[in-house]
């Protein structure tokens, strides 16, 4: 539905202490030690990276149960541009602590001359917390760029370290149509951990994914992600606080279902009787497309299919949403609960917040009673999230 504006429903040393590597999950390791030019293989002690120097990510770096990998406020990370061979992996058990300040934040970036889209593989944290499932079975699922690796568990209030004050550039690398490295991963990551102040910016896939748990995370900026900009799936049942997600005028890199949010109560809709489906909530959330529509022989492109869907199971509790469109720019549903697959059991619901005073269209949310789905509009306070605290990253809005 076409609309300007809708308002509804964000070393020269390299210290280390006792840091090893281990070849035991055949991951390649380009040249077998660390060194500040060669982050790569599997990290099984803990290593601090020093704030001052660039380091490089040059392999998939694997953070093994027990180990703790630190970085200092003011580090940048670059990657070599190795697609889907270029990542770090956080297994069950390990840590990342990635605490920056906003004045001195943690960058992780492209090491090309002309970075782009896709040149890495982004973050991927595992944690021990509960993911949807069938009756009486394991809290368990293989991560998707590694199936041998497994996340989740029992444990709600795992801690899989700090992610503050951090910018992720260039990730999102492709796999095939059914897996793929997002911006940041987020699999059975428990609220013990700390996922603050955040930016994802120019990414091949999703912006950021979480993959059940129950972690929060607040003041979240994706710019210009190629699909979804804030996906939950698995059984997430945490709280998201200030999300904001930006689709830039001219940007025209997209798939063939790119969303602001996209929510499933279990994994891509395959476990339809799951126990422990999605269940999570948004504080404060703008999703802004302003990418026009371009057609060409009768064929449009470039737009979004959707604002925020909700299905499969999932229920979303959304308060003080903001969704807008620059000119020529489209949003095929604003907010789509119905669930394509027609699943007997999906019991999809959604609570959002609307500020009617925008005119609000309710033609532009679809909404069906044999999708199991329902919408409540209330109204809303203000205008979405607050994009000020974002300030840190030099993003101009």
């Amino acid at each position: 539905m076409k609309k300007s504006i809708l308002s509804i429903v964000a070393i020269a040393s390299l210290v280390f202490a006792s840091c090893s590597l281990s070849d035991d999950d055949n991951t390649p390791v380009t040249g077998g030690d660390v060194t500040p030019q060669n982050l790569a293989g599997n990290l099984t002690s803990d290593l601090t990276l020093k704030s001052g120097i660039a380091h490089n990510l040059t392999g998939a770096l694997l953070v093994k149960d027990g180990a703790t990998l630190t970085i200092e406020a003011g580090t940048t990370i670059n990657a070599l541009a190795g697609g889907t061979d270029v990542y770090i992996l956080v297994e069950k058990g390990g840590k990342l602590i990635a605490d920056g300040t906003a004045a001195n934040p943690i960058k992780f970036t492209s090491s090309a001359t002309n970075p782009k889209a896709g040149d890495w593989g982004g973050i991927i944290l595992n944690g021990k917390a509960p993911l949807s499932r069938q009756t009486g079975a394991e809290s368990n699922a293989a991560t998707e760029v590694k199936n041998s690796i497994l996340f989740g568990g029992s444990v709600a209030a795992d801690n899989s370290g700090i992610i503050n004050y951090v910018i992720l550039e260039y990730t999102g690398a492709r796999i095939d149509d059914e897996a793929e490295h997002n911006g940041l991963t987020l699999n059975g990551v428990g609220s013990g951990t700390t996922l603050s102040n955040i930016a994802i910016l120019n990414g091949d896939d999703d912006g950021i994914e979480f993959f059940g748990g129950t972690v929060n995370a607040s003041n979240i900026l994706v710019v210009n992600a190629k699909d979804d900009m804030f996906d939950f799936t698995q059984g997430y049942v945490g709280t998201c606080t200030n999300l904001y997600g930006i689709r830039e005028a001219g940007y025209s890199a997209v798939t063939k279902d790119p969303r602001g949010i996209e929510a499933d109560g279990n994994l891509d809709g395959k476990s339809t009787s799951d126990i422990n489906q999605s269940n999570f909530t948004v504080n404060g959330v703008t999703i802004i497309n302003n990418n026009a529509v371009k057609t060409t022989n009768g064929a449009e492109s470039g737009g979004m299919t959707d604002g925020i869907k909700i299905r499969r199971g999932a229920t979303a509790t959304i308060t003080n949403a903001y969704l807008a469109l620059g000119s020529g720019a489209k949003f095929d549903d604003v907010v789509d609960l119905q669930d394509k697959r027609g699943d007997a059991n999906d019991k999809t619901s959604i609570t959002v917040n609307a500020n009617t005073a925008n005119g609000l269209d309710i033609k532009d949310i679809k909404n069906t009673v044999s999708g199991g789905a329902t919408i409540k509009l209330t109204a809303a306070t203000s205008g979405g999230a607050d994009k000020s605290v974002f300030t840190w990253t030099g993003y101009k809005f």
